[in-house]
């Protein structure tokens, strides 16, 4: 196998690595001293749709983009993590950034640090706003890397709109030990006066999320108030006081994605686009390792007769979407392959697939100094009920259900830096 040559993007962004101790250390001081330091690119950026919550963002964000497209609109879009290279994770008036321009706007934030302490995380999206800044575009969307409230996103005084997806428990030990600690610092992007959307809630989350908003006058767009979204006769079914929206269901595979497709047809509405947008929103979004058949390379090489796919949710809530979903789908054999971070509830992500698989093989993350064991990963799922074992890698894995179960049904799960690994790998 040939060897990558480094690009030079690699090499600075190998060198951020360093600018600080913690890979996660919520504040926003850093970035406020670099934004300044860069001439607060944040000020300068087309109209902001910001993207918290624990499950759905990337997906939302995603229906929100091709209907923005489909209007015949321009958005800048940045996520993370990224899967295979770091330029998915900034998205500049609809193409991925190039690598020259990345180059020059990391070096840029580089050099305008000065050496000083900042997260890769923190530096890196100052770099991305600094590449939109200085593009046209009709938006920007905005995706939360962490929280809310202290994630380096939240830097945007006056966003054209804030979206809150379905907030879960998931990293306790920055967001805190309650759901309704997990809301607070979701319900942080929430700004005075701005309208903010809210996704299906559990009562506890919704009450602080209300709270917030009411404290800063921000209307809420409410889902079960002031939208409703299901899925009929095999159509989305969407209502709000401007009328309904029979559509078709949306791109993305999965019952929660109805939940998702809510969202965005929500601030689709909300930005006043039409029909036609927000059935392009349905029908051309994409969004890699969300339930993705994998039909090329050599993974499914490996396994000719079986059904490949690659989902990258790791937290009990999407363990519960991904169990539904799976049960939805026709009858067949179902074996996984999958590999966690140490940071995530292995057992309460999988208990809700146990009843739809007839094993899991476990396998460590590679490259990643978080991964959880194949074996404490296997010793997880047969404390749930999963017959388990492991495996050194992913294709040896799948290799091996393969030739014991030739036509299977293989999901590839866990986490979306495995999932990430699968994309650059399986080419």
């Amino acid at each position: 196998m040939q060897t990558r040559t480094p690009a030079a993007s690699d090499v600075i962004l190998e060198r951020m690595m360093a600018l600080h101790p913690k890979i996660i250390d919520l504040t926003l001081d850093r970035v406020w001293r670099l934004l300044h330091a860069l001439g607060d690119p944040q000020g300068r950026l087309p109209p902001v749709i910001h993207i918290a919550g624990t499950n759905g963002k990337g997906s939302t964000q995603a229906m929100i983009r091709a209907g923005l497209e489909g209007a015949g609109l321009t958005a800048h879009a940045y996520t993370s993590p990224h899967l295979a290279r770091f330029h998915e994770r900034i998205r500049v008036a609809g193409a991925l950034i190039s690598e020259s321009d990345l180059t020059a706007v990391l070096d840029e934030c580089y050099a305008a640090n000065g050496g000083g302490s900042i997260t890769y995380f923190e530096i890196t999206t100052c770099a991305a706003l600094l590449a939109f800044a200085r593009t046209p575009a009709d938006y920007t969307l905005l995706e939360v890397g962490l929280g809310g409230r202290l994630d380096a996103t939240n830097v945007i005084d006056k966003p054209a709109l804030s979206i809150i997806t379905p907030v879960s428990i998931d990293h306790e030990a920055f967001l805190g030990d309650t759901l309704a600690k997990i809301a607070f610092e979701k319900a942080g992007i929430i700004k005075r006066g701005v309208p903010c959307i809210v996704g299906p809630q559990q009562d506890e989350a919704l009450e602080v999320i209300e709270a917030q908003a009411a404290r800063l006058g921000a209307p809420l767009i409410a889902y079960g108030q002031h939208w409703h979204v299901s899925e009929e006769r095999g159509r989305l079914v969407y209502q709000d006081e401007r009328g309904l929206l029979d559509l078709p269901l949306p791109n993305l595979p999965g019952a929660h994605q109805i939940q998702n497709a809510g969202a965005a047809l929500a601030a689709l509405r909300h930005l006043r686009l039409s029909e036609a947008a927000c059935e392009t929103a349905m029908t051309q979004a994409q969004w890699p390792a969300r339930m993705q058949r994998l039909k090329t390379g050599p993974l499914v090489d490996a396994a000719p007769q079986a059904e490949l796919w690659l989902d990258g949710g790791h937290n009990p809530a999407a363990g519960l979407a991904l169990g539904a979903h799976l049960a939805s789908l026709p009858k067949r054999p179902t074996h996984m392959v999958c590999g966690m971070l140490n940071t995530k509830d292995v057992t309460g992500y999988l208990r809700p697939l146990a009843a739809q698989a007839q094993s899991l093989t476990a396998v460590s993350i590679p490259g990643e100094a978080n991964t959880l064991s194949a074996a404490d990963t296997s010793a997880a799922a047969r404390s749930v009920g999963m017959q388990a074992g492991k495996a050194g890698s992913v294709l040896s894995a799948v290799q091996t259900i393969a030739r014991d179960h030739p036509r299977a049904r293989i999901l590839i799960c866990g986490s979306l830096y495995l999932a990430g690994g699968v994309l650059r790998e399986n080419g």
